[in-house]
This record gives structure tokens, sequence and C-alpha cells, in this order.
């Protein structure tokens, strides 16, 4: 059964936001460029998860102590975020085709990745993944645009889809058949990014690297050297 957004709700998730900037110069011309040729909001959705996804590269040792590593127009300007930068660029591209649109989050814990990530974080616990949420046929659709195809290929698992209709969060295995991503907690949805509180958590959360010289680490590079 499908259902329609009373106007006030419907603004709330397609107006710019402090983080999910989609008034941005920087932002539009993004969506612009990705949506183009594509009809209706599912084909818009799909169109711009990819782009998302895969021109956007995954960068886990963004500054989180830095408001920026948050923002969409920010996440465009920088080439690379890590989930919830990713998350709020996605939802900003939706909302400048007026596809209602914002941030879910939920902790993860992540049984594939390098080790080298594995040991400045200290866990295997993604807390506070950051993903989208979009309206498109009448219901909310969970989409991760957050690995880029290059990286899931050295990862050995296939980069995550979404065809804007069914849900995409990251796959529950890796192409192996070994456990890769599970969801422990979800914290709900936000119609911007609560950056100053994430700020906090992942200063609580990863205190080791909050000190670690993190200058130059790449993740993609950590999985291809295994």
């Amino acid at each position: 059964m499908t259902e329609a957004l009373p106007d006030t709700i419907r603004r709330l998730y397609t107006d710019p936001a402090d983080y999910i900037d989609s008034d941005h110069p920087a932002v539009v011309a993004f969506a612009n460029t990705a949506a183009q040729g594509a009809d209706g909001d599912r084909a818009k959705a799909s169109r711009l998860y990819t782009a998302v996804r895969d021109g956007i590269r995954y960068n886990p040792y963004v500054n989180m102590r830095a408001a920026e590593s948050f923002r969409a127009s920010s996440v465009v300007a920088a080439g690379n975020g890590y989930c919830v930068g990713k998350a709020a660029l996605y939802a900003a591209a939706c909302r400048v085709h007026g596809i209602p649109s914002r941030v879910g989050f939920a902790d993860v814990r992540n049984h594939l990745t390098t080790e080298k990530l594995r040991q400045s974080m200290g866990t295997d616990m993604f807390t506070w993944h950051g993903f989208t949420e979009v309206f498109v046929d009448g219901a909310w659709r969970k989409a991760t645009p957050t690995f880029n195809d290059t990286l899931c290929h050295k990862l050995g698992v296939k980069p995550l889809d979404f065809d804007g209709h069914g849900d995409a969060l990251l796959h529950p295995f890796d192409g192996e058949g070994r456990t890769y991503m599970q969801y422990v907690n979800d914290h709900g949805s936000y119609h911007d990014v609560p950056a100053k509180f994430l700020m906090r958590e992942m200063a609580r959360e990863y205190a080791n690297m909050q000190v670690e010289d993190l200058s130059g680490r790449d993740m993609e590079r950590e999985a291809a050297e295994g």
C-alpha cells in the first residue's frame, strides 16, 4: 500500500538543510549531471545513487572532528567521503530533483574490512553508520551508497546496486559467502545530519583515531595490499 506525504512533511525532506545543502551550486550541478536523461523519480533515484556510490570514493580516514566532513557540498568538493558524508550528498542530490530524502543511522558490525582500519578503530563495529532513505513510489526506500565499485572489487564484494524501489543496504555476505555486514542497532532517521553529536560520538567511540596521524591513508590501497 502506497501513501502520500503531507505537504509540511514533504517540504521538510525536500528543502535544503545545513548539511544536506541541496541549494549549493556544486550539489545542484552534480545532481543535474548525474540524473541527465533519467525519467521519473525511480530512475533518478537510481542514477543519483550510482553517481554518489562510484563518483565519490569511500574514505574512512576523513577528519571526523571537522563539520565539513558531514556536509554534502564539501564531499562533492573533496571527491571522497565516509558513509555519513556520502549519505548526505545522496540525500541532497535527490532533494535537488524534488525527491524527499533523509539520512538514517545504524550500528553495523563489519566482518570484512582492512586490518589497518580495524587496528585504528580498535573494533569491527561501525557506530552511527550513515545511509539514505528516499521516498519513491509512495514509500521510504533505504539505500547505502557507501562503498565505490573499485573498492568493492578489491574487497571481493559485488557493488551494491539500487533500482530506486527495493531497499539496498550493505551485503550480509561477501563474494565467497563469508559474513560481511550485520546491522546491529537502528538509530532512526533525520531530516539533516546531527553533525555536532556525531563529532562527539566519534571522538568517544574511536579515541585512537583522534590522535593517530591518518594523513595519506587510503582504504582502497590497503585493501589491494591485503
